[in-house]
């Protein structure tokens, strides 16, 4: 019970004023305190070994990783009395909290023979130890091509991605912010995670289509860098984009236009008026103005029509087929005249009689000619059977008339002082009516 076995005899780092465990075999207490002692084994542990000490309060190191909420001591894995050449540290791995370093061995139980791994397998410059080239020689002949590849993207420093978990193989980019759709899912890694060394280098890769698709810009930059507004991971062609989206919305043979035909600067600040883009169209030469579409459709640039009922001067009766030059002079749509004179000069039969009249008096739109004036008249307009126009009663205008074209001067006058009316130069005066028996004013005065 008392002499489990001889110490361990290799000599060491000097320690204590000692290089083995073997010097201090014959005092004890250096290592085994007395039972009714407050201290344990591994405080007297710490008393020699005042590195590890220091360790255990560094979670960065491999001792404080191990102990940082475990209930490990110095004995778990160093033990003695196992004779003087006998290893001092001793790691069961299928308990070893190895995750604990940062590695998880959950995906190394088996070598791919199917035998289990020894620790030695992968530290084979002792524990505290790992050369990450024992990851490349142990992967590569498994499958050479696929692992010198790996290397060539991320470089040879496996563990600054990997942490033992297969998380890789078949690793869900649609838990990420960026989702792989369409022709993305064919896409090798290192083709978007270019030169991507570490896990931030990973998770810091831009997401934007310009930052891999600049080189396949066909349109020199002119379009922008916002490459999703028209392609899609479909496929880079062809390139769709949805019009009803912006504030011109394609229709009619707009659909069928080629997008750089308008967009010929690039899409910001392209113009969205009709003359920009078909004044080379206008065979007016520009003076029916700049608004096409008071009259064109983008259905068909030559089915031109406007519809004058939304204006202020609706057309009807001949007016209808009147073509749009005859009265928009000079192709000035806005503040073209609306009163008839402008478009009806004066004939010349009318003598100048009416000027000052507004011809829709007498005329209307159904028909210039023959003309109707239905409007307040003192003397009826229907007497006598020769008269047939204005002028046969008012002369030399409208504002004055004369009866003497019908009635005969002489005969008028005889009659008239044969009653003994002496004053009879206002006809109306005693014929308001027209008839020739009639109560005027009379007499002679």
């Amino acid at each position: 019970m008392f002499n489990p076995g001889p110490l361990n005899a290799k000599a060491g780092t000097p320690l204590g004023e000692v290089t083995s465990h073997a010097e201090i075999g014959k005092d004890c207490g250096q290592c085994h305190p007395a039972f009714w002692s407050a201290q344990s084994m591994s405080d007297l542990c710490l008393d020699c070994h005042v590195k590890i000490q220091g360790e255990i309060g560094d979670t960065t190191s491999l001792h404080g990783l191990l102990i940082q909420g475990n209930s490990l001591t110095c004995q778990s894995c160093h033990t003695e009395h196992h004779g003087v050449d006998a290893a001092l540290t001793v790691m069961d791995s299928a308990s070893f909290p190895h995750e604990k370093t940062g590695f998880d061995l959950s995906g190394h139980q088996t070598r791919s023979d199917g035998i289990p791994f020894a620790c030695s397998d992968c530290h084979t410059q002792g524990f505290s130890t790992f050369d990450q080239q024992s990851c490349v020689d142990c992967h590569r002949p498994l499958d050479q091509v696929y692992i010198d590849a790996h290397v060539l993207d991320f470089g040879e420093v496996c563990l600054t991605c990997h942490d033992g978990v297969d998380r890789y193989a078949d690793f869900d980019h649609s838990l990420v912010t960026f989702a792989l759709t369409g022709a993305h899912l064919q896409v090798g890694c290192s083709e978007c995670h270019l030169n991507a060394r570490t896990i931030p280098d990973l998770q810091n890769t831009l997401v934007d289509c310009e930052a891999c698709h600049l080189l396949d810009d066909a349109h020199a930059g002119k379009f922008g860098e916002q490459c999703g507004v028209c392609h899609s991971s479909d496929g880079w062609k062809p390139a769709i984009f949805d019009h009803n989206r912006a504030d011109f919305r394609l229709e009619g043979k707009h659909i069928e236009v080629p997008c750089e035909n308008c967009h010929t600067d690039g899409f910001i600040s392209t113009p969205k008026d009709c003359y920009s883009c078909h004044k080379q169209d206008d065979k007016h030469n520009g003076v029916y103005g700049t608004a096409c579409e008071s009259c064109h459709n983008p259905s068909a640039w030559v089915d031109a029509t406007f519809d004058h009922s939304l204006s202020t001067f609706p057309l009807d009766g001949a007016h209808v087929n009147v073509e749009c030059a005859e009265c928009h002079i000079g192709g000035v749509f806005k503040g073209t005249p609306l009163e008839c004179a402008a478009c009806h000069a004066e004939p010349d039969f009318h003598l100048g009689m009416f000027t000052g009249q507004a011809c829709s008096t007498c005329h209307t739109t159904a028909v210039w000619s023959p003309a109707l004036y239905d409007g307040p008249h003192t003397f009826p307009i229907n007497h006598g059977e020769e008269i047939n126009t204005c002028a046969d009663c008012h002369q030399p205008n409208l504002t004055q008339w004369i009866c003497y074209p019908c009635h005969e001067r002489a005969e008028v006058d005889r009659k008239h002082i044969e009653e003994g009316i002496s004053n009879f130069s206002d006809c109306l005066r005693c014929h308001p009516t027209g008839l020739k028996e009639e109560s005027g004013e009379g007499g002679d005065d």
